[in-house]
C-alpha cells in the first residue's frame, strides 16, 4: 500500500530518446529532404517554460522508441532563428511547445500543448 501512494525506492529504468539537435537553418532543408523516405519530428521546447517541460516529460514517457522516425530536439530560446525559420518552411504557426510531423518533405500533422501527446505518431510513419 505505501508503495502506491509513496512510490518504490527502487531505480526506475531511464528511457533515452534519440534526439537530434536541431541548431541551424540549414537542417531544415536536411529534415525536408530525409521526410521523403522516413518521418521527421521536430519538437519545440521553451526551456524556460513549465508546461513546455511538463508536455516533455509526458511525450518523452510515451515515446514508443520503436517508432521509425527521426525525433528532433529545437530549444526555441537559443535558436529563435531555426524556430522562425522553421514556422516559414513548414508554414506552421509558432507555439511552445510544439511537435511538427514531416513526411513527404511537407507537414502532416503539428501539435502544441497538450495535444502533443494526444497524436497517434503510428499514423504518419
Amino acid at each position: 500500500m505505501f508503495k502506491k501512494l509513496f512510490g518504490s525506492k527502487e531505480p526506475k529504468e531511464e528511457k533515452i530518446l534519440p534526439w537530434k539537435q536541431l541548431t541551424t537553418v540549414d537542417q531544415l532543408k536536411t529534415i525536408e529532404e530525409l521526410s521523403k523516405g522516413r518521418t521527421q519530428l521536430i519538437f519545440k521546447h521553451s526551456t524556460r517554460c513549465g508546461i513546455s517541460r511538463m508536455v516533455m516529460n509526458q511525450f518523452e514517457a510515451a515515446y514508443d522508441l520503436d517508432l521509425n522516425v527521426d525525433l528532433y530536439y529545437l530549444d526555441l530560446l537559443n535558436y529563435r532563428d531555426v524556430s522562425n525559420e522553421s514556422g516559414y518552411k513548414f508554414q506552421v504557426m509558432h507555439q511552445s511547445p510544439q511537435l511538427i510531423v514531416v513526411k513527404n518533405g511537407v507537414v502532416v500533422a503539428h501539435a502544441s500543448h497538450g495535444a502533443i501527446n494526444e497524436l497517434d505518431l503510428e499514423r504518419y510513419v
